[in-house]
């Protein structure tokens, strides 16, 4: 039974790219475990312009191989200390992000942890996509992240969660039905109102000492509507991508590629930033 559930994930990642019109990029490694281009350089030490740590944490049903191909490469070029994990799936699977989100919020703490005792960093930044954007959230509010975690930089989080409609829509767009809720426990709690996004959100978004920094396109198709991404906060601030590039017209997947973005990340972790403008026909030229 778990070999045929394996599966039929491998096929659901497989799917992706071509469902969402991304067929020029790369499916799901079929070893999870393979780090990102950039990421997992145990030796590497920050510098006094890059003074902290990034720390990429991949989205639902993704991996760290998968999501981050194009951030990855290019914040080690900048000359960031990057690091990547996996987390909510079995050891190696190309599937991840699947498992509990409090569980996986505990992951994504040992790995900190790791980070911070192999670079002598007092703090790191965080970068996620989609659930990767939502659940150091938990890890912040209930782990004791807050004082290890100087800015979260959520490009689509699902933050306040996705309605029935966004939920179908991914379903079709990957070719998969409403089981998938049952068979992956993080699908479920990113359901508009679950019981865990009542207690994550319940007497506010934010903790003090943490900078949020939310991206939205407003062609998610996914967590809809799009402004359930967003937070309220003084610490935090929402941009949305068309605001800045009106001819941007990538979705949910298609953002985790997207120059703009990459340009967005890096001013967002400079420690001027987050600043705009960004040339949007030419943001890494």
């Amino acid at each position: 039974m778990r070999f045929r559930r394996l599966k039929s994930w491998a096929v659901i990642a497989a799917a992706i790219p071509t469902a969402i019109g991304l067929s020029a990029v790369a499916a799901p490694a079929a070893h999870a475990e393979t780090s990102p281009d950039g990421a997992n350089d145990w030796n590497c030490k920050p510098s006094f312009l890059h003074p902290r740590p990034v720390v990429l944490v991949h989205g639902t049903f993704e991996n760290m191989a998968f999501n981050w191909q194009k951030l990855s490469p290019a914040l080690k070029k900048a000359g960031y200390c990057v690091y990547a994990l996996n987390y909510g799936g079995a050891k190696d699977a190309p599937i991840q992000g699947t498992g509990e989100i409090a569980a996986s919020a505990g992951q994504l703490s040992a790995f900190v942890d790791k980070v911070l005792a192999a670079t002598g960093a007092s703090k790191v930044d965080m970068v996620g996509h989609s659930q990767g954007g939502m659940m150091p959230r938990y890890y912040l509010k209930f782990l004791g992240g807050a004082s290890k975690v100087n800015k979260l930089i959520g490009i689509v989080p699902s933050n306040h969660g996705t309605n029935l409609d966004g939920l179908v829509a991914l379903g079709s767009l990957l070719g998969i039905t409403q089981a998938v809720v049952k068979a992956a426990p993080a699908a479920g709690e990113q359901i508009t109102d679950s019981d865990f996004l009542k207690n994550l959100n319940a007497g506010g978004d934010t903790v003090p000492g943490v900078q949020y920094i939310v991206l939205s396109t407003k062609y998610d198709e996914v967590v809809t509507p799009y402004t359930s991404e967003f937070l309220n906060g003084s610490n935090a601030q929402n941009v949305l991508l068309q605001d800045k590039c009106a001819n941007d017209t990538n979705a949910h997947v298609g953002i985790a590629f997207d120059p703009v973005m990459i340009k967005f990340v890096e001013n967002s972790l400079d420690i001027w930033g987050p600043y705009w403008p960004i040339d949007c026909g030419n943001p890494l030229g």
